[in-house]
């Protein structure tokens, strides 16, 4: 019985910190954010945050890494179902906002880590997840078939994803200028943001259907 609350307590306390550290590192960013504010606003002792995590850039991975850990596999089962390609599309754009609504974060950390050191991006955090090659060869195979205009099938990713993470990365920008400076407006707008991507991109493609009629 001692054991078992141990557990729980132990699994709590981890939840709290990466709770915490997404609060902060949303705030000030990962350059910016520090271990004792960490610590603060998971209501722990510093000592106690680096017995779980040493290092504020493992504390990153890990919440990189619960936030990835399943988004990769269910868009990877996805593209595996016998389902129309555009189903696959649609579903993409569906999971791939969920995961931005629910960590608006990731986009700057991201971004920040490419440019500071690209290769360990891959290696640690995608290498073991991602596999755009099932991807490419249906995107092939839908060329190959008159399904969609011919192109560059990395073109059509490049598109998915920018039109998904360009609006938070400049969330701060947008919300200022476009949206009076008010969050809740801009939230509201993300929410709608999965309609218009996944229309953009079926226009882009030009998916027609047996009747040769363009969607």
């Amino acid at each position: 019985m001692v054991k078992k609350e141990k557990k729980e307590i132990s699994i709590d306390t981890e939840a709290r910190i990466l709770t915490a550290a997404k609060n902060v590192f949303y705030n000030k960013g990962l350059d910016g954010a520090r271990m004792q504010e960490i610590a603060d606003e998971a209501g722990i002792n510093k000592a106690l945050l680096h017995y779980y995590f040493r290092t504020k850039e493992k504390l990153f991975l890990a919440i990189f890494a619960d936030a990835f850990q399943n988004f990769f596999p269910k868009v990877q089962e996805t593209l595996l179902l016998e389902i129309p390609f555009t189903e696959k599309i649609k579903i993409f754009i569906d999971k791939y906002l969920d995961i931005l609504i629910e960590n608006p974060y990731l986009p700057g950390f991201i971004l920040s880590e490419i440019n500071r050191n690209p290769e360990k991006i891959v290696t640690d955090f995608l290498g073991s997840w991602f596999r755009p090659h099932l991807l490419f060869e249906q995107i092939q195979a839908e060329m190959d078939q008159g399904r969609i205009r011919a192109m560059d099938p990395r073109h059509l990713l490049i598109s998915i994803v920018a039109l998904c993470v360009f609006p938070f990365i400049g969330k701060k920008f947008i919300t200022y200028m476009l949206f009076e400076n008010k969050p809740k407006k801009f939230d509201a707008f993300i929410k709608k943001r999965k309609e218009q991507v996944t229309l953009m991109v079926m226009n882009a493609i030009e998916i027609k259907e047996s009747t040769n009629q363009k969607i």
